[in-house]
């Protein structure tokens, strides 16, 4: 019988031959990732206004820096990590959100986290829609709530699942994004809150690729419904347009305290030194003044969609700054990255599981920093570079 060291070393080796088995079968599917620096154009970036190497920016939080008491937090908000710079922060920010309060976690993956884990429980019910971000998704799977599926932007489907669910006891909560990450379309917010408040049920809204972006003065498509004293609970993360990290919920006074006392990421995180604070309401200051930068990104991002679409290829049913270019298999949507990253664009291929079996794509992500030059010459190498996989695929099939 072998002893308690040959035992763990079997073990050991187990673990090792699981790693190398899934390495090397994301390799075979066209699925491997690897972390890469972006070289040329950046297509991938989240910093819609271009804050990141805004300046003034970089000014506010050197200092910020400068006059801190101290260069960490710490400790957790509970213990010694609170200061005066967040909860100040925090009064500006849900003014910004236009809601009673708001509390800071240490990314928006926290937050959707900590808010779903802590609202819902075994009995209750959510709703979600099917191009969910995995903080979403994560969220309701540790809550132990029954988990209903909702087909993509489906009105109709929601209508029919909350009726069934009628008769449940518990909490019934439905989440969205606001604008969907992988597909650059918009939630049916109107529409939603109206189901929830027909059925019973609360709603949650993620506005991670919304802030600073869309609605007024760059306050996410909630305020821009005039919903935003309705939902229960709306995520608005700063490191997208925002260009720096956590994320704040806004909501109702009781949402924040009851947070503070059971959301476990924000409970058992440390929290964020004091000084980054100031680099968060410079970047917050800036969003608010920047409707020149929201228009032209809708300008350019229209501009894009409609010389894609006039060259006949899937952008899907985007209407924002998210455009995905569509292209079904993972090996086409390699080629055309690889097309795009010898043309001197920063591309990389979105492939399932991020996205359905079948979608992979090129998520093209515009930024105030492309110019329209920039995104013609885009547009031009897509084109050249779809029209190669076509013929490819054309080829194959004859």
């Amino acid at each position: 019988m072998p002893d308690k060291r040959e035992r763990g070393a079997g073990a050991e080796a187990e673990i090792h031959r699981r790693i190398a088995g899934e390495i090397e079968q994301l390799r075979g599917h066209s699925q491997l990732r690897t972390l890469e620096i972006p070289a040329g154009i950046d297509l991938s970036s989240n910093d819609y206004l271009g804050l990141a190497y805004d300046p003034r920016v970089r000014e506010a939080a050197r200092e910020s820096l400068a006059h801190a008491g101290r260069v960490g937090a710490t400790g957790s908000r509970l213990l010694s990590g609170n200061a005066r710079e967040w909860e100040d922060l925090e009064a500006d920010f849900a003014a910004f959100a236009g809601t009673e309060a708001a509390l800071y976690f240490g990314s928006g993956y926290a937050a959707n986290l900590g808010v779903l884990t802590s609202l819902l429980r075994p009995g209750d019910v959510v709703f979600s829609d099917a191009r969910n971000h995995a903080s979403l998704i994560d969220g309701m799977r540790l809550s132990g709530a029954t988990k209903v599926i909702c087909p993509h932007r489906d009105l109709d489907f929601l209508r029919n699942a909350l009726h069934e669910h009628s008769g449940a006891t518990g909490a019934k909560l439905i989440a969205t994004e606001s604008v969907f990450s992988m597909e650059g379309d918009v939630a049916p917010l109107e529409g939603m809150l109206r189901l929830a408040k027909q059925h019973g049920a609360a709603l949650v809204v993620d506005e991670a690729h919304a802030t600073g972006v869309g609605g007024p003065s760059g306050r996410g498509l909630a305020a821009e419904a005039g919903i935003e004293r309705e939902v229960l609970a709306i995520v608005h993360t700063c490191g997208k347009a925002l260009a720096c990290a956590g994320a704040f919920v806004s909501g109702r006074q009781a949402l924040k305290e009851f947070l503070i006392n059971r959301a476990r990421t924000f409970i058992f995180s440390t929290a964020m030194p004091p000084y980054f604070a100031g680099q968060i309401r410079a970047a917050l200051e800036l969003a608010r003044a920047a409707d020149r930068e929201r228009t032209y990104l809708r300008d350019i991002a229209r501009e894009l969609r409609d010389e894609l679409h006039a060259a006949g290829i899937e952008c899907g049913s985007s209407s924002t700054h998210i455009v995905p270019v569509i292209l079904g298999g993972n090996d086409a949507a390699l080629h055309v990255a690889n097309s795009l990253q010898r043309a001197g664009f920063a591309a990389r291929a979105i492939r399932p599981p991020t996205v359905p079996p079948g979608t992979a794509r090129i998520r093209i992500s515009l930024t105030c920093r492309i110019t329209r030059e920039q995104m013609r010459r885009l547009a031009e190498e897509l084109r050249g570079a779809c029209a190669l996989v076509r013929q490819g695929a054309e080829t194959a099939n004859a």
